[in-house]
């Protein structure tokens, strides 16, 4: 029974920077709308500022003095990036915002090995609680004590903050409805600011209690993001005390998942995640928001008929992308083959956001079922390439299936986080089934056949079926299915009325979506001659949304370019400089900032000035004449 005690008290232990996390995080996207993906970087830069207070400066500040002077600091960083690059694009389409903050996490990340180096640092212990108390021949560290402790007291002090205070009024105000609160003449910019710098400080504080606890290194951001997201989302956006009670909820699940569930210990907390956002999609402790006017980061239609001049200029791009392989060797060939499989994987998040205003955080889960589902097929079956080609995308069209209905019941971020929480169920489940898909070592030895084996047969391949993917996703767009699909992206109410079953309309949009990204993870799978669990993780989710804002997702043609300068630069700047998520993180922000309609929105932007510009002096000669 003791042993049970401590592992309770070990979880409330872990709760504790989960909580400061996420209760930053909540309050930051309550006000400010921004899915914060730098959070988990402000955590990491807060380990690390207080390790290096704590170790060279211990004497001026103390060991306390330095933990608290490392979530000042990091909050005056957070200040500055909020008023240098956040401030600059609160007008633009929120989803570039997300593309914004995973920027500055991949510069973050290689900021960090360059100032501290690539090595564990381990902190020292915390004055005065460097033993431990026994209980009944258990010892629990009192370190963890007091980290029990101090979760209610910070509770109860972001209570009376934003109970007590107009600026806590200010901020619940604008966590239900931000346009009313500008109606009543509150200063926008400043509050933001003040909350952002609130949300990071609490982050850094988390970060900064656990150098104690854990060795400080440079993956600490995205291990606890993606749990906090989890917290914030079961708990309710804009809600403390949500975030406290599934932080411990979620801590819990961790620490007592691995003893009694150890088979599926690692998706309990997202199973749970599902089940409240399909039985309660607010969270336990939030409020339904305020309908949105529009469909997130969407502000225009984007999607048009050609023109002659746009329909000749993509023939000739095709044609020349295919007599590539006459002047170009095998390793070029190479990635061309896997820059056409993430247009085509691109292409159907593209069409998801762009026509069904659906924006999915989990989209690498169906390319990575398409994966497993040829290597199933070819490795384990021994059937030939074509058939198996032909049929394993049908697992990603499967998981669509499944996940979409319940995840087009939800709209806004939490059918976004339900799409994230059903991917690490899929990422878990090829993670731990060793027996049926390897486990961690994968499936190898998935080639193709000899007729295809060629770097310039599969090159031809693959660029073959990106352009039919694209022109098959446009005949469904300029069907009557894709006119009513816009119509419900649009006005869910209006289309409804007009006899639409819009939940209908987005489910079958997101098998289509997940089924063509199931035809792109199998011509991966074929590419590379293996599968693994990271062909459905997170980090693959996030590239496929961040090829598609940067192309511009208000465009017809954006997912392709975004997907083509994407994944060239990334290759390129890998086999260039040890600093390429730092190069290619500044590459996004940049794009972001000066660009906020992406690459090829701006430019359509552009061409459409000069025309209005040439247009001018006629309009004038003919009122001049009349």
């Amino acid at each position: 029974m003791a042993f049970y005690v401590v592992q309770f008290l070990t979880g409330l232990a872990s709760a504790a920077s989960l909580f400061l996390m996420a209760s930053g995080l909540s309050i930051i996207f309550g006000v400010t709308r921004i899915v914060n993906f730098a959070h988990g970087a402000f955590y990491m830069i807060g380990a690390y500022v207080a390790f290096t207070l704590t170790e060279r400066f211990s004497g001026a500040l103390g060991f306390w003095g330095g933990i608290v002077a490392a979530a000042l600091v990091v909050a005056l960083l957070g200040v500055l990036v909020e008023m240098v690059l956040l401030r600059r694009i609160y007008h633009s389409p929120e989803l570039f915002q997300l593309l914004a903050t995973f920027g500055l996490t991949l510069m973050v990340q290689d900021l960090v090995v360059l100032i501290w180096g690539p090595d564990d640092l381990v902190g020292r212990r915390a004055p005065g609680f460097k033993g431990a108390v026994d209980f009944f021949g258990q010892a629990i560290p009192s370190y963890d004590l007091f980290l029990i402790v101090l979760s209610p007291v910070v509770l109860g002090i972001l209570y009376l903050l934003f109970q007590r205070t107009r600026w806590g009024i200010l901020v619940r105000a604008a966590t239900q409805d931000r346009d009313m609160v500008a109606a009543l003449g509150v200063n926008q910019k400043w509050l933001f600011t003040s909350v952002f710098a609130v949300g990071v400080f609490l982050a850094a504080l988390g970060g900064a209690l656990q150098i104690p606890r854990d060795a400080v290194h440079h993956a600490m951001d995205l291990r606890i993001i993606v749990e906090v997201f989890v917290v914030v989302v079961i708990g309710g956006l804009g809600s403390i005390i949500g975030a406290f009670v599934a932080a411990v909820l979620v801590s819990e699940l961790n620490a007592f998942g691995i003893l009694i569930f150890p088979k599926i210990s690692i998706i309990l907390v997202f199973l749970v995640m599902a089940v409240v956002l399909i039985v309660r999609p607010w969270g336990l402790f939030g409020k339904p928001e305020a309908p949105a006017r529009r469909s997130p980061g969407l502000t225009v239609n984007p999607w048009r008929p050609l023109t002659s001049g746009e329909r000749l200029a993509s023939l000739a791009a095709l044609a020349i992308a295919a007599l590539l392989p006459f002047f170009v060797g095998n390793y070029a060939l190479s990635v061309g083959s896997e820059i056409a499989i993430f247009v085509i994987f691109a292409v159907s998040l593209h069409f998801l956001m762009s026509v069904g205003g659906l924006a999915s955080f989990g989209h690498a889960a169906y390319f990575g079922l398409g994966a497993y589902g040829v290597a199933f097929l070819a490795k384990m079956a021994g059937l030939p390439m074509i058939v198996s080609l032909s049929l394993g995308p049908l697992l990603g069209c499967l998981g669509a299936a499944v996940f979409g209905f319940f995840c087009v019941q939800l709209s806004g971020v939490y059918f976004a986080m339900l799409t994230l929480a059903f991917a690490q169920i899929v990422w878990s489940i090829a993670f731990q089934w060793v027996a049926v898909t390897g486990g961690d070592n994968g499936i190898l030895g998935v080639w193709p056949d000899k007729w295809a084996a060629s770097p310039s047969s599969f090159y031809w391949l693959s660029l073959g079926i990106a352009a039919l993917a694209v022109v098959i996703l446009r005949i469904i767009v300029f069907s009557p299915f894709g006119y009513a699909l816009r119509a419900t992206r649009d006005s869910m109410l209006r289309s409804e009325a007009i006899g639409i079953n819009a939940k209908r309309m987005q489910w079958t949009a997101f098998v289509i979506a997940g089924t063509v990204a199931g035809v792109a993870g199998a011509l991966f799978a074929f590419l590379k001659g293996s599968v693994f669990p990271d062909n459905m993780g997170i980090p693959l989710s996030v590239d496929a949304l961040v090829m598609v804002l940067l192309g511009g997702v208000e465009t017809v043609s954006g997912a392709v370019i975004g997907a083509i300068v994407f994944k060239a630069a990334n290759i390129w700047l890998v086999s260039q400089t040890d600093w390429s998520k730092l190069v290619l993180g500044a590459f996004i922000v940049l794009i972001v900032v000066a660009f906020p309609k992406g690459i090829v929105g701006t430019l359509e932007a552009l061409i459409s000035r000069r025309k209005s510009a040439s247009a001018k002096p006629l309009v004038t000669r003919i009122e001049t004449a009349e």
